[in-house]
């Protein structure tokens, strides 16, 4: 479990930095696309685990890699999303 909850706060924060560079509107600096994309993963990360049937990487005979990667893949997409629609808002309110 501990291992899921850490590759979707990587794969978050990769998603996040990365979102903020891709879409210039919504960039937050560096430290705010980290933090966004890195709390987007955790919950975009366990909401496709509760989707997929609780699938968390964690088995009793070891480490399941494609479980893991699953789930830095899903945090990165959902640190991606979370960390666009947050720069989006919080810039668009700054303009005004």
């Amino acid at each position: 479990m501990l291992e899921a909850l850490i590759a979707q706060l990587v794969g978050g924060a990769i998603g996040g930095t990365a979102g903020g560079k891709l879409v210039k509107d919504s960039d937050l600096g560096n430290i705010g696309n980290l933090i966004a994309g890195a709390i987007g993963g955790v919950g975009g990360g366990q909401l496709l685990g509760a989707l997929m049937g609780g699938a968390t990487g964690d088995t009793s005979a070891g480490i399941d890699i494609a479980a893991l990667a699953g789930q830095l893949v899903g945090g990165g997409v959902a640190g991606a999303i979370v960390q666009i629609v947050v720069g989006l808002i919080k810039n668009r309110m700054l303009a005004r």
